[in-house]
């Protein structure tokens, strides 16, 4: 949070910067704090995914990578498409 934006001191922690306020609540739970907290509505507004087909041997294979590598199928896929493209590009 820069100088202009001071009054907007986070409620809780009263924190004055962003790495304050993840400092704040690595050490201390919500559930302290619950009464303190306002309901707040928002809209997401999410880019559509799109979706490939994909060989079933490929897919069981790329099953076992995620799991070994204990992350979910989508990171994995897209990790690794990430690295194969940036290191095309260079």
């Amino acid at each position: 949070m820069d100088e202009d934006n001071n009054s907007k001191k986070s409620s809780i922690s009263q924190a004055g910067s962003e790495e304050e306020i993840g400092d704040f609540w690595d050490r201390n739970s919500l559930a302290d704090h619950w009464d303190q907290t306002l309901e707040v509505e928002f809209e997401l507004r999410a880019q559509r995914r799109r979706r490939i087909a994909v060989d079933p041997e490929i897919y069981e294979r790329l099953e076992q990578q995620a799991r070994l590598q204990g992350v979910s199928l989508e990171t994995l896929v897209n990790q690794w498409l990430s690295e194969d493209l940036s290191n095309k590009a260079a």
